[in-house]
């Protein structure tokens, strides 16, 4: 867990230029009461066209929003999560 209701997979340390570091899932979820929020980066491989065809959601920065299962493609989801996995890998090498 990270924090109350987030549910994280794995974790990376990150560390900005301006010197601000500190640990974050590498894949985070929070079942909230409006939406599913799954927290991926937002500069992955290939996200805006998997985004079109994830199926129903909405976005805000690194965050995707989803009502329900039934309403995205699974399969591009997958491909999110495992492009988002090696950018976060790239980035941040342990």
């Amino acid at each position: 867990m990270w924090g109350p209701s987030i549910v994280g997979f794995g974790s990376y340390h990150y560390k900005y230029d301006s010197g601000h570091e500190g640990d974050s899932p590498l894949v985070g979820f929070s079942p909230r009461a409006s939406a599913l929020t799954l927290y991926l980066s937002g500069n992955f491989e290939k996200r805006e066209e998997l985004l079109e065809k994830l199926g129903k959601h909405k976005t805000d920065k690194g965050c995707i929003y989803i009502k329900k299962l039934a309403d995205i493609n699974i399969e591009t989801l997958q491909k999110m999560i495992t492009n988002h996995i090696r950018h976060i890998q790239k980035l941040y090498p342990n």
